[in-house]
């Protein structure tokens, strides 16, 4: 845990909260205040825990708060963007609303991937798919999602899809959100009919299995909302809360005929159980496929709802998982103190 602290490692998130003694602050694993020598430390499972030992929290890193949370004085700003995503804004915009153009540019680079332009065009983008999806003229989208000419939508349209505004009627988009959770903020997808992608934001492979997405539903992936968001997010929540066993929203995994049986027998794990590599493979009928089972619980792209974490060795030792270890440990003692 020390050494996740000092390498401010991500993946951490919620499975511990570090005081420090010489200052009686506790501070999440990701604080980038400097870091305390290891004798002058000590670790708590819960920011209940730690103020419990009469630790104040950490006024750099907010362990209070989700890790990712926006902060208070970005919230007025993506209130007005998520209720109008056409609206725009220069550097003497955001001045005028007491807001220093680099830190916003800085937090959505970090939190998002992309410039803070860059997030105010792929909603406009966005919100013109749905539009032009919906039978509406490609002229009246363009003006209605604030482009000045049609011209300069069509050009915005190609570099971020790939496809023209006519052809966009026969395309498909993945709208890209985060979600936040006690264990990290993770990227959610979503189409038109369902939810296609939930990972936390620092697995490794989060890259590839977003290019695998695009490539097996010939769509882009473009930040923006999506119905099933509301949904993700309240069932999540409840899942966190022990309140929520099951998950009913919407799901869209391609892939070949066999990683869909092994990402549909995965959901019949129950809540609170584990099984083995072998038992999947054996309830699959396929006793002698235990490696290609394991293969492809590894390319799960919807994290939880499809619970791959549920899967351990046949010596009931933790393995593989995409999350990481302790986060795979986290969800076990969840589901297991609350199953009954």
């Amino acid at each position: 845990m020390y050494k996740a602290l000092v390498n401010k490692d991500s993946s951490f998130e919620g499975i511990f909260f570090v005081g420090v003694k010489t200052t009686g602050i506790f501070c999440r694993p990701t604080c980038t205040a400097r870091k305390p020598k290891i004798e002058n430390v000590e670790f708590f499972a819960t920011a209940k825990e730690a103020l419990s030992f009469g630790y104040r929290p950490c006024k750099i890193c907010h362990p209070i708060s989700l890790y990712g949370e926006t902060p208070d004085w970005l919230t007025p700003l993506l209130k007005e963007i998520n209720e109008n995503p056409s609206l725009k804004y220069t550097d003497n915009d955001l001045r005028n609303k007491l807001l220093e153009p680099a830190r916003v540019r800085r937090w959505f680079k970090k939190y998002h991937g992309i410039t803070f332009q860059g997030y105010l065009r792929s909603l406009r983008i966005n919100k013109a798919f749905g539009q032009i999806k919906q039978n509406d003229r490609i002229i009246d989208s363009a003006f209605d999602s604030g482009f000045e000419s049609l011209s300069g939508f069509t050009d915005a349209f190609k570099k971020k899809t790939a496809m023209s505004p006519s052809a966009s009627r026969k395309g498909m988009i993945i709208s890209v959100t985060r979600i936040l959770t006690p264990l990290g903020p993770m990227f959610a997808g979503a189409t038109e009919d369902g939810l296609c992608l939930l990972e936390f934001t620092d697995r490794r492979m989060l890259e590839t299995q977003m290019n695998r997405l695009r490539k097996l539903l010939h769509a882009q992936i473009i930040p923006g909302e999506n119905k099933y968001f509301v949904i993700l997010n309240k069932q999540l929540d409840e899942y966190f809360a022990g309140k929520r066993k099951q998950f009913d929203i919407p799901l869209v995994f391609p892939g070949t005929d066999f990683q869909i049986s092994v990402w549909q027998t995965l959901q019949k794990i129950p809540y609170g159980k584990t099984w083995s590599y072998e038992k999947q493979a054996m309830v699959m009928g396929k006793p002698k496929a235990i490696r290609a089972v394991a293969r492809a619980n590894g390319d799960n792209r919807i994290s939880i709802i499809i619970p791959c974490h549920r899967v351990i060795g046949k010596n009931g030792l933790l393995t593989g998982y995409g999350g990481g270890l302790l986060r795979k440990k986290y969800l076990l003692e969840l589901e297991g103190n609350n199953r009954i």
